[in-house]
């Protein structure tokens, strides 16, 4: 099957047209002002000099955030050319390559400090930056045919090629942090040379195999952090650092589908049933622990101190697309609907320039503020979205995210669309159309209109009980397939229902809402005293009324409230209840109106 790129797809308003637009007229300029302020782009330049002349130095992932802002910005720019936008961007190409070294070698912080440390220091995000500048370098070259970006990281892989293929004078084998594998693969699509491909499959092919790597874990790390534990083929489960776990598993899906390689894509699916059915939080998120950043164990998915930083699902977005453009089942986009529309954007405010690094379950805004025996604070995910992080690596990838969300809508085959995912848009692509006509998720109706296709599959999301479709169709691994046909109209009935979790034992007795692939959640500035004291009705009715601010309904139902005891301590059948109203807001817009009291799961009566 063939990937239907989002530069063909112009979406029409609806729920990602307005996070388009805020992104866009917001976020982009939002994220750039602050990495002006932080001499981001000033790093670019390496003056030395300069950087101590006024007190600061360069870092060594910078580069990588630059890249993913000229990533984000040049997606933008595939439908509307912005002579702003890139008078912007190419000063900063500009300054990298006035700096870039005569061997080809560029990074803002070696090009400064530690010189003769190149490649020395497995840690040290060299790979993973340069494997955001291939990124930036192949979509800045497709949106404006300019090549100068990509000009220099092909010079500057010449070396890598050398350094760690030919000659292996670097001290390690595989990078640090993953990245750079999953780049080349879109570098080999750009230019057709085999030799980027042969790279990828070389630094996945040693992952896990060689002594060298063994030499850098820091004395906080095991070879888990790094997914080092087993070879790539031999691995089953989601480990180590959340990030790097993903990017490594859509790299893995990427060369399976290039090099029809069976036993990679067999652990890719081994770590996807992983992820999903014992490691993932009902919003998508992965990677519950602060240490490291990390998976831990099935079924540890704490509420209030979940990690799950937000790069690490769009990471799983990324893997689960990947896995769906290989073989169309069900699943692969169930969790890449999930990741889509709950722990990824609840990352970014709904104005659109102030963000999540992570992103709980779970607020209470007293365990913050609690003890006052002592200056140090109980660590706990922040309470109100910031500007900027110092390892600001997530405003950037929300800004790409959602620039080519439309990449996660089709694939196809000879006589084949598969849709994937429902987005108010229409595609041409190859001599082909199609068109989606939808409020979805607003609501479940969705009517498409091809030519040039045979069949349509329409994916069947797992949330979705009953739905009804203009034609007959046959089922098959979560897909529902139309024969002949070059339009059908199907509605997938989304209403609201409380779910709950099995074997999470904070979760025991609890539920939460969804609506569609909407996750929701309650918030103190909208239910008046003790959110957490408020109880269910699983037998409640629901109104749903449309909200502009967040784009989506909020969702209205009867529930309880726990009346108080003046015990401490009494007996449970004293316990008295008294209806409430609940107001229920989606997770994504959680903590945009003030500090206060949040939870995703509550208890159910």
């Amino acid at each position: 099957m063939r990937q239907i790129p989002f530069y063909c797809t112009h979406i029409n308003g609806s729920f990602w047209g307005e996070k388009q637009r805020v992104s866009k007229n917001v976020t982009v300029d939002a994220v750039y002002d602050r990495f002006k302020e932080t001499k981001r782009f000033e790093a670019l330049k390496c003056n030395g000099e300069q950087q101590k002349n006024e007190g600061w130095h360069s870092h060594i992932f910078w580069d990588s955030d630059v890249a993913k802002w000229i990533e984000g910005v040049a997606y933008y720019l595939e439908e509307n050319r912005d002579e702003r936008l890139e008078a912007m961007t190419d000063a900063l190409i500009d300054d990298m390559c006035a700096s870039q070294k005569e061997d080809g070698y560029y990074n803002c912080y070696y090009n400064v400090y530690e010189t003769d440390k190149r490649f020395t220091n497995r840690m040290n995000h060299e790979l993973y930056c340069l494997g955001h500048l291939i990124e930036a370098a192949t979509a800045y070259y497709h949106a404006t045919g300019k090549d100068k970006l990509l000009t220099l990281v092909k010079k500057y892989l010449e070396l890598i090629i050398r350094v760690f293929v030919k000659d292996g004078s670097a001290a390690f084998v595989t990078p640090g942090h993953e990245e750079i594998e999953l780049a080349l693969v879109k570098l080999y699509h750009t230019t057709g040379d085999r030799k980027y491909l042969d790279l990828s499959k070389f630094f996945i092919d040693s992952k896990g195999c060689n002594e060298k790597d063994k030499n850098h874990y820091a004395n906080w790390t095991t070879p888990w952090y790094f997914q080092d534990q087993l070879p790539v083929r031999e691995q089953t489960t989601a480990e180590g650092h959340s990030v790097r776990a993903m990017y490594l598993c859509a790299a893995m899906a990427d060369l399976a589908r290039e090099c029809s390689d069976d036993a990679l894509f067999s652990a890719c699916e081994k770590i996807f049933r992983n992820v999903s059915e014992k490691r993932m939080y009902i919003t998508g998120g992965v990677g519950s622990s602060r240490l490291g950043e990390a998976f831990t164990v099935d079924y540890d998915l704490p509420n209030e101190t979940a990690y799950t930083e937000t790069c690490a699902t769009i990471g799983l977005a990324l893997f689960c697309r990947r896995m769906y453009q290989i073989k169309p089942v069900g699943a692969y986009g169930d969790i890449a609907e999930i990741a889509m529309y709950n722990g990824s954007i609840s990352g970014v405010s709904v104005n659109g320039d102030d963000f999540f690094y992570e992103n709980p379950l779970r607020i209470e805004v007293k365990n913050h503020h609690k003890n006052p025996a002592t200056a140090e604070k109980e660590r706990y995910p922040i309470t109100q979205r910031v500007k900027m992080f110092g390892c600001s690596c997530c405003p950037p990838n929300i800004l790409r995210f959602i620039a080519s969300i439309a990449d996660f809508l089709y694939t196809d085959d000879a006589e084949t669309l598969f849709v994937h995912q429902y987005i108010n848009s229409e595609t041409s692509f190859d001599g082909k159309t199609v068109k989606q006509i939808t409020d979805y998720p607003s609501n479940g109706k969705v009517k498409i209109e091809t030519s040039g296709y045979k069949n349509i599959a329409l994916r069947v999301p797992s949330w979705c009980r009953n739905f009804r479709a203009s034609e007959k169709y046959t089922m098959k691994d979560g897909y529902a397939y139309f024969t002949d046909i070059s339009s059908v109209d199907i509605d997938f009935n989304i209403r609201p229902q409380f779910v709950a979790s099995s074997s999470i034992h904070e979760n025991i007795g609890k539920v939460a809402l969804q609506y569609g692939p909407i996750v929701y959640c309650l918030e103190g500035v909208d239910n008046e005293g003790d959110i957490f004291s408020l109880y269910a009705d699983l037998d409640a009715d629901f109104e749903i009324t449309p909200d502009p601010y967040f784009s989506l309904p909020v969702i209205n139902c009867s529930g309880y409230e726990i009346c108080e005891n003046d015990a401490l301590y009494y007996p449970a059948d004293k316990r008295m209840f008294r209806p409430r109203k609940l107001k229920f807001i989606p997770y994504y817009g959680m903590e945009n109106r003030g500090e206060t009291d949040m939870t995703v799961w509550i208890p159910a009566k």
